[in-house]
């Protein structure tokens, strides 16, 4: 399929009455899309996507949880910074609080779920800021870099 026509049924399903406010959204979706909310840059739709893919490479991988939440809440059964994603147990509320933010991450999640795109992250595993420097992100590939962050399998 083109390029074209890929964008022209992104664009269908983005404007589809499916995306109405207040809509009872899947565990899965939800805890994509809170994932995407805090961890992407929101001016960045390609970078919301990376981190959606992220996620969804990680359910794939034998590593790593088989379900979208798992993998989302793994580490949090643990004490502060054993989390694989900051904000999950930051302390912090965790209810989205700027509503297009909101909507954007949905619909990345919605779009990386269906693999209505290509995974921009070429299968990576993990990621990071680039004001950061992990000490675990020496001995993997990087894969690519968006905006901000760096993407590592």
């Amino acid at each position: 399929m083109t390029r074209v026509v890929w964008i022209a049924l992104l664009f269908a399903w983005w404007a589809s009455p499916a995306m109405a406010a207040g809509q009872r959204l899947s565990y899965a979706l939800e805890c994509l899309a809170l994932n995407v909310y805090w961890e992407a840059d929101p001016a960045l739709p390609r970078d919301q996507l990376a981190v959606a893919y992220v996620t969804l490479n990680r359910v794939r991988h034998k590593g790593f949880p088989n379900s979208v939440c798992a993998v989302v809440h793994q580490g949090g059964e643990r004490p502060v910074g054993g989390c694989q994603f900051h904000w999950w147990c930051d302390g912090r509320p965790d209810t989205p609080t700027d509503e297009a933010k909101w909507q954007s991450s949905l619909r990345a999640s919605r779009t990386a779920m269906a693999r209505l795109l290509p995974d921009p992250t070429r299968g990576a595993l993990y990621f990071h800021n680039a004001s950061v420097r992990p000490s675990w992100a020496a001995s993997l590939r990087r894969t690519v870099k968006i905006g901000s962050h760096r993407y590592y399998k």
